[in-house]
């Protein structure tokens, strides 16, 4: 009977998922991006997710936990519908899809039972590109989740595991999210992204995510908290206060990378970048040529 029935599930969610892929599948590139909380994708990636979206490509943003301890003076439930919320109204911004997993902020684990869920929700979504942490990252929830997504990496293409879920045929090409952590070895882009024309959609996504406006970015710490204005100019100088901190950092990059910005983009260009993100190949999964990487963050 227990065989009958999972028989039956299996080829419900394959008809479900066939039926699903022949409905979209429309030649366009489909990314999902991992983050550990409800804000390091819209942070690390927004830039190249509007651009990929503002070209009719499919990204989908997963915040691994629900970041319900991420403020100096809320937490358990009502921060984490909150921060759930906070990255849906960005993920309308940025014109892609999002979703919070139920973990609490600070208790992720690679266990057998979140390398399932990194798998079918990389199958589910027929992923190309994959995107999270590296392994090495300074937060254990970012470190996990760069452990989980190596993990599905090649786990997605292995018929017999998850059964319920088809799996991938072609293997998506695996990139790590940059960071500035130097041990055991520093990140090592091997793309770096043009994010000019997307860099004040990301702001206005980034906008959304009040939480961390008011707590951690405010303060540094989760010690106090600096509420955003309501209207007025007041709300117009937090807003350019906030601006002006992500173009900072997305500008370091830019500077920091400038030698593949040129190589990339040709000098001219290249040396008028301002603003990127960068993105390092990871050798699990499918090993792109240099140029097909290249098309991949359409900049060939």
């Amino acid at each position: 009977m227990k065989t009958r029935t999972l028989l039956s599930q299996i080829v419900l969610c394959t008809l479900v998922f066939f039926i699903s892929a022949l409905a979209d599948d429309d030649g366009k590139l489909r990314i999902i991006v991992f983050g550990a909380h409800p804000d390091d994708c819209e942070l690390k990636a927004g830039g190249m997710a509007a651009m990929w979206a503002a070209q009719g490509h499919h990204v989908k943003f997963v915040s691994t936990t629900n970041g319900d301890i991420g403020h100096a003076t809320m937490a358990g439930g009502p921060l984490a519908r909150r921060r759930e919320a906070e990255v849906k109204a960005a993920a309308q911004v940025l014109g892609i899809e999002t979703e919070v997993l139920d973990i609490h902020d600070g208790e992720l684990m690679p266990t057998m039972e979140n390398r399932a869920t990194f798998v079918r929700l990389i199958r589910e979504w027929r992923a190309d590109i994959v995107m999270g942490h590296r392994p090495n990252d300074y937060h254990p929830d970012h470190r996990y989740t760069g452990v989980l997504m190596q993990d599905a990496a090649f786990m997605v293409t292995v018929a017999h595991y998850l059964p319920t879920v088809p799996y991938l045929k072609k293997n998506p090409v695996f990139l790590f999210l940059s960071d500035n952590f130097q041990k055991p070895y520093p990140f090592t882009p091997n793309v770096v992204a043009d994010i000019d024309a997307a860099f004040e959609q990301k702001i206005r996504a980034i906008w959304n995510l009040e939480s961390q406006i008011e707590s951690l970015w405010a303060t540094g710490d989760f010690e106090g908290v600096v509420p955003v204005p309501a209207d007025g100019p007041a709300r117009d100088e937090r807003f350019q206060q906030v601006r002006q901190r992500f173009y900072n950092r997305d500008a370091r990059i830019a500077d920091h990378y400038r030698d593949l910005l040129i190589a990339q983009y040709g000098a001219d260009r290249g040396g008028k970048i301002k603003t990127a993100e960068a993105f390092e190949l990871c050798e699990y999964g499918r090993q792109p040529s240099k140029d097909e990487l290249l098309r991949m963050f359409l900049i060939k």
